[in-house]
């Protein structure tokens, strides 16, 4: 059976609507530009997985003002998306979910301005919490994000990295924001600690599967699905899973070094090794890790109550590894 976020989104869909709301009007009142530019990032959209979990995650333990738990959601979200402009930046990237990019539109130094200006915008939402535990969650995936993007960069071409390096680059790059959004509304309600911790966990394994996802449909999907160009993480030198897995082998690791590092790296050598991994079995092995990472997080929520949000949260974990963009 295919699974789908719809009965998840469905669950909170008139929160996910006050979430984009109080987004858009954490921005409208910038200088005009910079509002035009970062409502067409808002509206632009994207699946929503983070805030959703916010929100579910925020039906165990309700706190006493709602709204605060909107402003968390944005919060988060808003967080997520101005990583994403400062990624688009670094990456050198003119399209993302198939539109292009302010980086593709403005000069380098403004897009880094501009994603900075969505991260203070990110801190006040989050400040509208009035909690200083989530506070201090916020500034501290805030920490590992910056850590995960500086550890990718500085391994970049690193062809013996160990798979322990990936994964601590992808709980920066993904998972920690996962957590940051399952963990902090448990924090907000006064959850009991069993709860809290279980809400943890289940952020940090769904959002660890999340980015292997990512990282497999990086190989095995096209331009037209990814919204970007297919290999854009080995055309960048990153070394992903599916890649890690593939150059295990001795030769095929000679292989790949010698197309990539001792001719020019133009899009038909990129294309060529992604060739070589879709047709590997390196994709069919890194997709057993993100199921296991699933499996994990499912169990993850066995200690919390049995309410509709909790079957959700199943919903979503299982649409993760079964998703196709």
């Amino acid at each position: 059976m295919t699974v789908s976020l719809e009965t998840a989104r469905a669950l909170v869909a008139d929160d996910l609507a006050a979430v984009e709301k109080t987004m858009q009007k954490a921005v409208g009142d910038a200088y005009d530009p910079l509002a035009e530019a970062l409502t067409g990032l808002v509206r632009s959209g994207g699946k929503r997985v983070r805030p959703m979990l916010t929100l579910l995650a925020g039906r165990f333990h309700p706190p006493d003002d709602h709204e605060k738990l909107i402003s968390l959601a944005a919060a988060i979200e808003a967080l997520h998306t101005s990583t994403l402009v400062h990624d688009d930046v670094i990456d050198g990237a003119r399209l993302r979910r198939g539109r292009s990019t302010l980086n593709a539109r403005w000069t380098p130094s403004s897009t880094i301005m501009a994603g900075d200006f969505f991260f203070a915008r990110a801190a006040r939402l989050v400040a509208e919490t009035e909690h200083p535990r989530v506070i201090q969650m916020f500034a501290r995936a805030l920490e590992v994000i910056v850590d995960g993007e500086l550890r990718q960069a500085f391994s970049a071409r690193d062809w013996s990295q160990p798979k322990a390096s990936y994964y601590e680059r992808i709980y920066g790059k993904t998972a920690a924001l996962f957590e940051l959004a399952t963990q902090s509304p448990a924090a907000l309600g006064a959850a009991p600690a069993a709860h809290e911790e279980a809400l943890r966990r289940f952020g940090y394994h769904l959002g660890m599967a999340f980015q292997i996802v990512d990282d497999v449909l990086d190989f095995v999907a096209d331009e037209a699905t990814l919204g970007k160009p297919a290999g854009s993480d080995l055309r960048a030198g990153i070394i992903t899973l599916p890649m890690y897995f593939y150059i295990q082998n001795p030769k095929r690791r000679d292989q790949v070094i010698e197309m990539i590092e001792s001719r020019p790296t133009g899009d038909p050598i990129v294309d060529e090794v992604v060739a070589l991994v879709r047709e590997s079995d390196a994709i069919d092995r890194a997709m057993d890790e993100a199921r296991d990472f699933v499996n994990r997080a499912l169990d993850d929520l066995a200690p919390l109550p049995a309410i509709p949000a909790r079957a959700a949260l199943a919903d979503v974990a299982r649409y993760v590894v079964e998703r196709t963009f």
